[in-house]
């Protein structure tokens, strides 16, 4: 999986290390390095996160880290390749 084709670099905030087996730049260690992800705008809190593709590639799921409440979009054919989502 190739890397983003931009770099975002903002005073204050260290680099990442993920390539050098250190924590990634959100500080899970690697744990999600390699899984698929899409944004998420959650309106009830009005922040934003990602969620995580799950292991069995149905899904992805995740909660608002806000409030709790929880969104799961399910992967299937006939599907959308939108990578940004809003959470009512």
């Amino acid at each position: 999986m190739a890397g983003p084709d931009y770099i975002v670099d903002i005073d204050g905030i260290a680099t990442s290390t993920s390539s050098q087996g250190g924590p990634d730049a959100a500080g899970h260690g690697g744990l999600f390095r390699d899984r698929p992800w899409l944004a998420v705008h959650w309106r009830c809190c009005e922040v934003y996160s990602r969620i995580y593709r799950s292991r069995d590639a149905t899904a992805y799921a995740g909660t608002c880290p806000g409030c709790g409440k929880s969104v799961r979009i399910r992967i299937g054919d006939g599907g959308t390749d939108a990578r940004f989502f809003q959470a009512y």
